[in-house]
C-alpha cells in the first residue's frame, strides 16, 4: 500500500495551532521575551476558552518563535522549565496540549521552523499522522496575535484569527500585508469564532 493510498484511512482532526506569547499568556512587549515562569502570566479566560476547544474536539498545538534562547538572553533549559510548568497548569485546568513545538532560531539563520515558515506545523502534522490522524484543514486554524501568525496560517492551508491581546492592533491594519480570516479582541473570542 502506497502512502496515498494509506492516507485514505486515516481519521480528520480538527486542529487549533497557538501562538503562545500575547494568546496564551501575557505579551512581554516588543523586543522582550519571557525568560522564567515567574514572569509568566496567563491571560484572562484562557482555561475556559482552550477547555471548551478541548471538549469539542479539537487537537491542540502551540506554535511559537522563542529567538531568545539562541540570542542567549534565557536558556533552553528556562524555556522546558517554562512549557513544563505552563502544561501543568492547563492540564489542571482540564486542557489537553497535544504537542509544543518552538523555534529558537534567529531570522539571520534562515531555518525552515521560523515562522511564517511552516515547518513546526509541519512536525505538528507528522505528529498527527503517527497517531494515525491527518489533518482537517477545511476545520482547522491558526490563532496568533502577530501578522507573521496569519502569514504562518496562510502558508500551511488553515483559516486564520488574528487576536488584538499581544502584539498586533487593529489600527495597523492599513500596513498588513495580507489579511486573517477573522479577528477577535482575544483567545476567548477567537475560540466563540471557532465553534459557532
Amino acid at each position: 500500500m502506497n502512502l496515498i493510498q494509506n492516507r485514505a484511512f486515516l481519521s480528520k482532526a480538527r486542529v487549533v495551532f497557538l501562538d503562545r506569547d500575547g494568546v496564551i499568556n501575557e505579551y512581554p512587549g516588543d523586543f522582550q521575551y519571557v525568560t522564567e515562569w515567574k514572569a509568566f502570566r496567563f491571560l484572562p479566560n484562557v482555561f475556559e476558552a482552550l477547555r471548551r476547544l478541548s471538549e469539542n474536539a479539537f487537537k491542540l498545538f502551540i506554535i511559537s518563535n522563542q529567538a531568545g534562547v539562541s540570542k542567549g538572553i534565557y536558556s533552553y533549559e528556562a524555556l522546558k522549565s517554562i512549557t513544563e510548568n505552563m502544561l501543568e497548569e492547563l492540564s489542571k485546568q482540564g486542557v489537553i496540549i497535544s504537542g509544543v513545538y518552538y523555534c529558537i532560531h534567529q531570522p539571520e539563520d534562515n531555518c525552515n521552523c521560523r515562522k511564517p515558515k511552516t515547518g513546526l506545523i509541519d512536525r505538528a502534522i507528522e505528529r498527527l499522522k503517527s497517531e494515525n490522524l491527518d489533518i482537517d484543514l477545511q476545520h482547522s486554524y491558526f490563532v496568533g496575535d502577530t501578522i507573521r501568525d496569519v502569514e504562518t496560517g496562510i502558508a500551511a492551508g488553515l483559516n486564520t484569527i488574528l487576536v488584538f491581546s499581544g502584539k498586533e492592533k487593529l489600527e495597523n491594519r492599513h500596513n498588513w500585508q495580507v489579511q486573517p480570516d477573522f479577528t477577535a479582541s482575544n483567545l476567548s473570542e477567537a475560540v466563540d469564532l471557532i465553534l459557532k
